[in-house]
């Protein structure tokens, strides 16, 4: 225990306990885990980048075209993005300098910002959207088994539950 402003505050048990330390087996599944998306993540934004874009900014122009109106209230994407919400503002001054989103007054309350697809927009997604599915396929989906893609996304739907329990991030 230790004194803090009068009070006693316990600390960490992380100080008493053990650390569970990764077996060689997890140490090389980590490993390639943390590589592997790092190296998918490169070649995905390598993709994109012919259209002068990067995969945070796809990922945020595709979700605003799958949402109703095209439109999403920033601190929506934000969580389904995974992103701060000052990254996303920064990200959305980039996207909206290149006339493919604005931002506006949310339709529901007028209190909150909605960033919205613009018909500039419209029309890039489009054609991003080919190059990065195909780069998905070529680099994922393509050169593992339907049984190991789907084990895959299995895994980290774990993941994504146990990280964000309450939904923000999307299901």
């Amino acid at each position: 225990m230790t004194q803090h402003g009068g009070e006693e505050v316990a600390m960490a048990d992380a100080q008493t306990t053990e650390v569970r330390w990764l077996d060689a087996g997890e140490q090389a599944s980590w490993r390639a885990f943390l590589r592997g998306t790092r190296l998918l993540e490169e070649a995905l934004d390598r993709a994109l980048r012919a259209h002068g874009t990067q995969l945070s900014e796809y990922e945020i122009l595709s979700m605003l075209s799958e949402a109703p109106e095209q439109r999403l209230r920033m601190s929506e994407l934000a969580a389904m993005v995974v992103q701060s919400r000052s990254r996303l503002t920064h990200t959305a001054g980039r996207l909206e300098d290149r006339g493919w989103v604005s931002r506006e007054s949310c339709l529901a309350d007028k209190r909150g910002v909605e960033l919205v697809l613009t018909p500039a927009g419209v029309g890039v997604i489009d054609e991003m959207a080919k190059v990065h599915v195909q780069s998905v396929r070529d680099n994922l989906v393509d050169i593992l088994t339907p049984a190991q893609f789907r084990a895959i996304g299995d895994a980290m739907t774990i993941v994504r539950d146990h990280l964000d329990p309450e939904g923000r991030s999307g299901r």
